[in-house]
């Protein structure tokens, strides 16, 4: 659970040095992924793959890095999605540890909405997912 919080709290602080989700880079040694379809596909498997395996702060990490990419490729309607997915996996650390902060969410979901691209489905999951974070959120 420590390991969580502390995870969680330099998420919040990168994404209060960086003011958008989008530019948080992976915490690894490896250095930044150059922009391409072939990364961002990579970066939404292994998203996909550490959620279905429950590891959601990892997962939480390929998904910035799905959005990250996904600017880089001027795609604004995957970024909504990316924003969407990234933030879905806060909830769910939320829902297993009610001290992990949906502030971030809450930024993530805000900025997703504020996309002109977003598709109306892509739209529908980030407002009901916003409407969770705001019954925690005042």
């Amino acid at each position: 659970m420590k390991k969580t919080v502390l995870l969680i709290s330099g998420i919040i602080f990168g994404l209060f040095l960086t003011g958008s989700a989008g530019l948080i880079q992976e915490q690894t040694s490896q250095s930044t992924l150059p922009i391409s379809w072939d990364n961002w596909l990579a970066a939404r498997s292994s998203a996909e793959k550490s959620d279905s395996e429950g590891k959601y702060s990892e997962a939480l990490q390929y998904y910035l890095e799905y959005t990250r990419q996904a600017e880089g490729l001027s795609r604004p309607d995957l970024v909504a999605w990316g924003k969407n997915n990234a933030a879905y996996m806060i909830i769910k650390m939320h829902k297993q540890d009610p001290s992990v902060d949906l502030a971030p969410a809450k930024n993530l979901l805000e900025e997703g909405l504020a996309v002109p691209e977003a598709t109306e489905e892509c739209k529908k999951f980030l407002t009901r997912n916003l409407e969770y974070v705001g019954l925690y959120l005042r």
